[in-house]
């Protein structure tokens, strides 16, 4: 799965308007980001890339391009 398509999971996952995000924006202004949203987005990954994320690899993300190298989405 490319990064596009991994990004509209993610926008269904905030509830927002698909094709929203474009992976540049920062963490803390995404409004349905949160801790819920973390938790989801770490089942999101494990799902459709076989990744398994734990909360602690989330301390130094501040961008959602920071998640998706986490989640080792291809670009």
């Amino acid at each position: 799965m490319n990064r596009p398509d991994f990004l509209i999971l993610v926008d269904e996952l905030l509830e927002l308007p698909k094709g929203t995000l474009t992976g540049q924006e920062r963490l803390e202004d995404l409004e349905g980001w949160d801790s819920l949203a973390m938790i989801s987005f770490m089942a999101l990954v494990d799902e459709h890339m076989g990744v398994k994320l734990s909360p602690r690899q989330f301390v130094n993300c501040e961008r959602m391009s920071d998640l998706l190298d986490l989640a080792k989405v291809p670009a």
